[in-house]
């Protein structure tokens, strides 16, 4: 018997023409992106919903703005989340949620309205410990709702609802809000440096999330966990 190390095989190539086209589409699928990713990001998808989620670090402009969408929407509940502000080595660190939740508590909202979630102190993958917390701290209320918005801020609300959605999967749907601040630079996005920045770091962001799950296995929410405190006025 012959010893064979090797054997040919017939490999499929790209004609001058199939490659004009393939490029075609990719400047094409660019173009597109360039044009129209912001929008994108930026959806806003309401939902009838029991709960809204308010993203504390969108900042006080954002609170109050999310105060008026529970004032007008028709809520149950209003969930404030997100973890540290600052850096990890700076002294002045306070939690988003808590935060959010004294200014909301503040501008009239009765405090058995009001939850808070604040997630585990982490570095990484933020968005999904905001969405554990705010799992997590429903369930200790005993409150399972059908549907729920999420109000965050510009072109982190498609990637917000992404995540949000998976963490509470099958049961509650899950909606957003995007919320543009109004000293946000008019026009197009590359005319902005902080738009521009923004914007490419959610598209990295957003297409790591949708493909690779961000590495991360999703857990159902315990039957009992710690009950958040709700901070004093």
């Amino acid at each position: 018997m012959k010893l064979r190390l090797v054997q040919r095989r017939v490999v499929v190539f790209p004609t001058l023409l199939g490659w004009v086209i393939l490029l075609a589409a990719a400047v094409s699928a660019f173009l597109l992106w360039w044009f129209k990713g912001e929008s994108f990001l930026s959806c806003t998808r309401r939902l009838p919903a029991e709960a809204l989620v308010v993203e504390g670090w969108i900042g006080v402009e954002g609170i109050r703005e999310a105060h008026l969408e529970f004032e007008h929407g028709g809520y149950q509940y209003i969930v404030a989340t997100s973890g540290l502000s600052e850096e990890r080595w700076s002294e002045r660190r306070y939690n988003f949620a808590a935060e959010a939740a004294k200014i909301l508590l503040n501008s009239g909202i009765p405090r058995d309205r009001v939850i808070v979630a604040a997630p585990r102190a982490t570095e990484g993958q933020r968005t999904y410990e905001a969405a554990e917390a705010v799992s997590r701290a429903m369930w200790a209320r005993n409150i399972h709702p059908k549907a729920l918005n999420v109000f965050t801020m510009g072109v982190h609300a498609r990637r917000s609802r992404l995540v949000f959605a998976k963490v509470f999967r099958p049961g509650t749907e899950v909606g957003v809000i995007a919320w543009i601040p109004r000293d946000y630079e008019p026009g197009i996005w590359w005319h902005s440096s902080e738009r521009a920045g923004e914007y490419v770091k959610e598209t990295v962001a957003y297409a790591f999330e949708a493909l690779l799950n961000s590495g991360r296995g999703f857990q159902s929410p315990p039957d009992s966990a710690p009950t958040e405190s709700i901070p004093k006025k």
